[in-house]
């Protein structure tokens, strides 16, 4: 089979909702990561490409396309948009893959973008059906009939939020609920991860690890959110976000974020169309999982994802050595560890035959995850692939990374990634 590869793509600074960056919508923060991509082919373009974003917009349809168009691609190049809460732009990468075929189709572009900041407010279904009743009416005698229907509760307003359609509560209640069910995880092992997490990303970017994967958006060269003053103290100090009791705070949890992130995907003859010295992995394998709800918890799919995926191929997980696992709370990746270490879970719920070992946690996001880095939906999944991307490729050849990101709706994506010994492939 032809072989899959992930190769590094761009991506904008992420700053907070309101901050930075609050003047983009989706599209226009999309643009320095498309022409950033459109230059490293030297006036080519992709075969076709993948974008998407989760908070939804009235003035466009296919973000996709729009955000083409404005880049200056030309209109030749066919683009479609995905939604998949968190997973939005790694389904899209994997959607593309299985699309190649070098029959025309060898390289595309994929990614995401969200901006918190431009969340557009709509009307209710009621107050829009009296509105549309009120427009289609022909006659005065019509039109004063549908004004007199109209009562204070016709006219309210929509609000997206990160409330789940089905249960009525939010990804945080949730994790909530999912902690109280392991009972094992508390609020301090929460704090110090999110104080790792802020110290890797601070530390990768003095190294100089994001200087070729962040393109300045306009006003801003750096991510803004990593903190380098913060402390275990500073972190206890912050209130439950989710009702008392709680052990989630805004600390340990990632923030709402504005930002753009775009990967590439590509077969053999693809690949020979990017830079040289593009960090690029090969793609081995993938699993979209999907749980109830409420009996499995809503973030919780990766923990099923990932022992079959690891299963099908062979592999332990001292096997990985390198683990990006998008971080919506610090509790959904510790949750998601200590499923993946519980026998009875991964017999009896995962449906796998054996155990794995032991997550090694060092090798965890080690340039730092979403609680430091931030996450605009629609761009996690592009901003972690292309991270591991680079990460994994520095590695030996045939070094395996496994990316993982969960998803509102009890749904999760994870790709197992083989690096083939450096920028080249």
């Amino acid at each position: 089979m032809e072989r899959r590869w992930i190769a590094a793509g761009p991506r904008t600074p992420f700053a907070k909702s309101g901050g930075r960056l609050s003047s983009l919508d989706a599209i226009a923060i999309s643009q320095p990561v498309v022409r950033a991509m459109l230059a490293q082919l030297e006036g080519a373009r992709p075969d076709f490409a993948v974008w998407g974003a989760v908070m939804p917009n009235l003035t466009w349809s296919n973000v996709a396309r729009e955000v083409l168009l404005d880049a200056g691609i030309g209109q030749n190049v066919a683009a479609f948009s995905t939604v998949m809460a968190c997973s939005t732009s790694m389904v899209g990468a994997l959607a593309a893959a299985a699309m190649l075929d070098d029959r025309g189709r060898s390289l595309a572009m994929a990614g995401g973008a969200d901006s918190l900041s431009r969340v557009q407010v709509g009307l209710s279904q009621r107050a829009s059906d009296w509105l549309r009743a009120l427009l289609e009416a022909e006659t005065l005698g019509a039109k004063a009939a549908v004004l007199a229907r109209a009562r204070p509760s016709t006219f309210g307003l929509f609000w997206p939020s990160a409330t789940n359609r089905t249960t009525g509560k939010s990804m945080g209640e949730h994790m909530e609920m999912t902690l109280g069910e392991i009972g094992t995880i508390d609020r301090e092992s929460q704090d110090r991860f999110a104080l790792e997490s802020h110290r890797r990303a601070v530390a990768a970017w003095d190294a100089g690890f994001f200087d070729d994967l962040v393109v300045p958006a306009p006003g801003l060269a750096r991510d803004t959110i990593p903190r380098p003053d913060t402390s275990l103290e500073k972190l206890a100090r912050l209130r439950p976000a989710f009702g008392e009791g709680g052990s989630i705070t805004a600390g340990n949890a990632s923030p709402l974020t504005d930002g753009a992130a775009g990967v590439w995907v590509a077969t053999d003859a693809g690949l020979a169309r990017l830079p040289p010295d593009l960090p690029r992995v090969e793609l081995v394998d993938w699993e979209i999982a999907a749980v109830d709800i409420r009996q499995e918890g809503l973030l919780m799919a990766p923990a099923y994802a990932i022992p079959r995926l690891l299963e099908r191929n062979g592999l332990t997980y001292d096997g990985i050595a390198l683990w990006e696992i998008h971080e919506a709370f610090a509790a959904q990746v510790l949750a998601t560890i200590a499923l993946l270490e519980d026998p009875q879970f991964l017999r009896d719920r995962a449906g796998t035959k054996g155990t794995f070992g032991t997550v090694p946690r060092e090798r965890v996001n080690p340039n730092g995850g979403s609680i430091a880095i931030g996450h605009p939906f629609g761009a996690t999944g592009a901003r972690i692939l292309s991270q591991a991307a680079k990460e994994l490729a520095g590695m030996a050849p045939g070094t395996y990374g496994l990316v993982s990101v969960c998803a509102d709706g009890g749904e999760g994506t994870v790709a197992l990634l083989r690096s083939n010994g450096g920028g080249s492939g």
